[in-house]
């Protein structure tokens, strides 16, 4: 193995995209994962995997996430949801890492969100907290840890992950910790994407592309695969989807030698 490519898509569980009613599109999780397998991906990053139910009731085992395993049979999968809260609004909810290799050393963090106010269908309410997801894994002899997220959109709470920073500082303090090649995927629901590829970069982190939208609803970049000096990018592609509301994005690496 020469290179590897890895998939990271919010997958709007598995809601399509219509441009005149949104919210209303139909539900075809067999076509997303039609379309997370025409990739053949060695790693997949998934967010939203699951639909949040009403009360926060978190069905175990997941449904969406049981029928990709079935379907990725190839892969081995780990999946979390964040902590349960009856303030879950019914958008998605959960994170899963595919990989064709043995994932090992699990983790999930939770990423606390502030107690910022907002209006939804007149009442008031406070965002739930997010979650940070990782695992091990070894290709082509090398080993490799992944990080997956999804932050808050403090954007749609005309707020800003500037001013709110625990969910990034928290993210960066693991990217931090880890010395060997890392890589981390993610909906990082920035808007305004500068400070945070700047903010990672300072990190050790850069991400594949901040120039192509990956989001239909709004002309922002939110979705990015940020790597560290122990990989190189090969190539790299948005690819426009209507398996969602995000398109996905494809990138390959390859390992560079020790510095």
């Amino acid at each position: 193995m020469s290179t590897f490519k890895v998939l990271q898509f919010n997958m709007q569980f598995g809601q399509g995209w219509d441009a005149t009613y949104p919210d209303l599109a139909p539900i075809e999780l067999e076509l997303t994962i039609s379309e997370i397998l025409s990739h053949d991906a060695d790693i997949v990053l998934l967010q939203e995997v699951e639909r949040a139910q009403p009360g926060g009731v978190q069905t175990d085992p997941p449904p969406n996430y049981t029928r990709l395993q079935a379907a990725l049979k190839d892969y081995f999968g780990y999946f979390s949801y964040p902590k349960a809260d009856a303030r879950e609004l019914p958008f998605g909810i959960g994170l899963a890492i595919f990989s064709k290799t043995p994932l090992r050393d699990t983790f999930r963090c939770d990423l606390p969100s502030p107690p910022i106010e907002f209006d939804f269908f007149g009442e008031k309410r406070t965002p739930t907290d997010r979650i940070l997801i990782g695992a091990k894994t070894v290709l082509a002899g090398r080993e490799l840890q992944i990080f997956n997220t999804h932050l808050l959109a403090y954007f749609m709470l005309n707020s800003s992950s500037e001013k709110h920073i625990e969910q990034r500082r928290l993210v960066v303090e693991h990217l931090l910790r880890t010395n060997g090649p890392a890589l981390l995927g993610g909906d990082f629901n920035v808007s305004k994407h500068e400070s945070l590829t700047r903010q990672f970069a300072e990190a050790g982190y850069r991400t594949v592309q901040a120039e192509e939208i990956t989001w239909h609803r709004r002309p922002y970049v939110l979705d990015h695969i940020f790597y560290n000096r122990h990989l190189q990018p090969v190539s790299h592609a948005v690819k426009p989807t209507m398996s969602s509301d995000h398109h996905m994005l494809v990138a390959e690496f390859k390992f560079l030698n020790p510095a």
